[in-house]
């Protein structure tokens, strides 16, 4: 049988290990909340510049608003060559996509899921209620001449000034793809004013 003594002992032991558990129940759920902010979905904290993290999510945003193009072009068009262009621009883009998102997985950088930007979403919106011929020489003139003309400076940006070597070849590697869809795009449009 347990004296009284003996309980005071239980009871303050007790006492210790039940304090000691909410504090470090409160320490994890404290650093957990810490991480949330700083770090990318895996839970890794970003290794890179902010500069060089704005870089990535405007390579995303291009990247995402030109497979949302595309998608819409495979929908609306009814020109075999502006469909066949469009494929190849969600194919391509895609992957470079997912390059992307495997750099910023390593870099701990959590990248946007949408086109965002309001040039983009405003090219989008000016696609969206035409049709035809006119869809398709406006899907050319915005989304594969405006819009790789502009990744194109934004991927030489990246090439001069990013200071992370993966980012400075990722871009090195895109902006040849890049300049392949413009050149297309400039023949195309030629094609599609006639």
């Amino acid at each position: 049988m347990l004296n009284n003594k003996n309980i005071s002992r239980l009871l303050g032991v007790a006492a210790v290990a039940a304090s000691f558990g909410l504090s470090v129940a409160h320490a994890q759920n404290g650093s957990a909340g810490m991480n949330d902010t700083t770090s990318s979905a895996s839970g890794k904290q970003s290794s890179i510049s902010k500069t060089d993290r704005d870089f990535m999510e405007d390579i995303a945003h291009a990247n995402l608003a030109e497979i949302a193009t595309g998608q819409m072009a495979l929908e609306k068009s009814q020109n075999a060559e502006v469909k066949q262009f469009a494929q190849k621009m969600i194919d391509d883009h895609t992957k470079a996509e997912d390059e992307l998102k495997q750099l910023a997985d390593a870099k701990g950088v959590k990248l946007p899921s949408g086109p965002g930007m309001a040039k983009k979403t405003k090219a989008m919106t000016t696609l969206k209620p035409l049709t035809g011929e006119t869809f398709d020489k406006q899907y050319i003139k915005h989304a594969g001449v405006g819009d790789h003309e502009n990744a194109h400076k934004l991927l030489q940006k990246v090439q001069s000034k990013a200071k992370d070597a993966d980012l400075k070849a990722y871009a090195e590697k895109t902006i040849k793809a890049v300049d392949e869809h413009l050149s297309m795009a400039k023949s195309m449009e030629q094609n599609v004013k006639k």
